[in-house]
């Protein structure tokens, strides 16, 4: 028999009237905002691997994390957005069990490879930068390598639900499906926490320690007086500024989320509102617009393709950052290569 919350009309969150969490017109008003951030992250991800497919020389290593992140964002905005739309029309979640289910599991499948691949790129321009690895190239086998690892580590830590340790169930309004915060069960409890952990807390620690390394080693570079102008000084802050960009909307976009799965956790007597527990859901969901915008559109250095300005290409920094401050420093007092160098030191953000 079907629980009442995939029945017609019913919702997993009722008001203390037996109502609905919100009204018609609430609902309708949720279809559209969503609609509204679907909608062009459809548009903008699709056009990121078309374009990546049309054009053999955007094919380059560092690009491929790109592309991923597109696939990722798009499968997010697929399945969640526009089921999220759909549902949110209707005023209940109208595909059952199994449904719940199933785009709980797509959603959080996409949405976790997001995530990493974000702190993928995080340790790509890092290791391009700062070489910590020597005079180790980044190639294609690392580009592939990181890209499996992230969906790797998305699927492993997302399928367990589908297996007993945890579950998927309806979130917020009851529109849309992800795993259950609200379940005291000790075992579904572990799995949350341990989700937390290596889903949230850890990309995020290696996007703050390769930015932080990233930062650093410019910073170094930029008090080289030889360069005149202080031309290395002004990409030190284009560039912090870009890595600023990104952890705050990488905050914006996930911190709400994890923050409310914790205080459910650890405060499962806490009210709250159906509406409030959306807002997290929906900011998440948001960063399917985010990701193409920052970390490809917003690239001032990629070329122009075609009649539709598409920004796509990530170039590799100049030769004098990834070698270091004491090889570098002949290189920067050559005035050919000041332009250059900048330039491509405002490109790895």
């Amino acid at each position: 028999m079907q629980h009442s919350a995939f029945l017609p009309n019913a919702s997993l969150y009722l008001g203390p009237q037996g109502e609905p969490a919100l009204s018609r017109t609430g609902f309708i008003l949720l279809s559209i905002i969503m609609a509204v951030f679907t909608g062009p992250a459809i548009v903008l991800n699709a056009t990121v691997i078309i374009v990546s497919l049309m054009h053999k020389q955007l094919r380059q290593p560092l690009n491929y994390a790109l592309v991923n992140m597109a696939v990722a964002d798009l499968g997010t905005a697929m399945t969640g957005g526009v089921l999220s739309v759909i549902n949110n029309a209707q005023g209940y979640f109208s595909l059952g069990r199994t449904g719940c289910v199933l785009e709980g599991f797509a959603v959080s499948l996409f949405g976790i490879t997001s995530l990493c691949t974000v702190a993928l790129i995080a340790v790509e321009r890092m290791f391009v930068v700062c070489k910590p690895l020597g005079q180790i190239t980044f190639q294609r086998n690392h580009a592939v390598g990181g890209i499996a690892a992230s969906w790797l580590w998305s699927l492993t830590w997302n399928l367990p639900p589908l297996f007993g340790w945890g579950r998927y169930e309806l979130e917020g309004v009851g529109t849309s499906c992800a795993p259950d915060w609200h379940n005291r069960d000790p075992h579904n409890v572990s799995y949350i926490l341990a989700y937390f952990a290596v889903c949230f807390a850890v990309p995020f620690f290696i996007i703050l320690a390769s930015y932080t390394k990233l930062l650093w080693t410019l910073h170094q570079v930029s008090k080289m007086t030889c360069v005149e102008g202080g031309a290395v000084a002004k990409a030190e802050m284009k560039v912090a500024s870009m890595v600023i960009l990104m952890v705050l909307t990488f905050l914006i976009s996930w911190l709400p989320y994890a923050a409310l799965a914790m205080l459910v956790v650890y405060s499962p007597d806490t009210e709250i509102h159906p509406l409030v527990g959306t807002v997290p859901v929906y900011l998440a969901k948001s960063s399917t617009v985010y990701n193409p915008i920052i970390y490809i559109y917003l690239n001032k250095q990629a070329p122009c393709y075609g009649g539709d300005n598409l920004l796509i290409e990530n170039q590799y920094v100049g030769e004098a950052l990834v070698r270091g401050p004491t090889e570098s420093s002949a290189l920067f007092c050559s005035t050919q290569n000041q332009q250059q160098l900048v330039a491509r030191s405002v490109a790895v953000a």
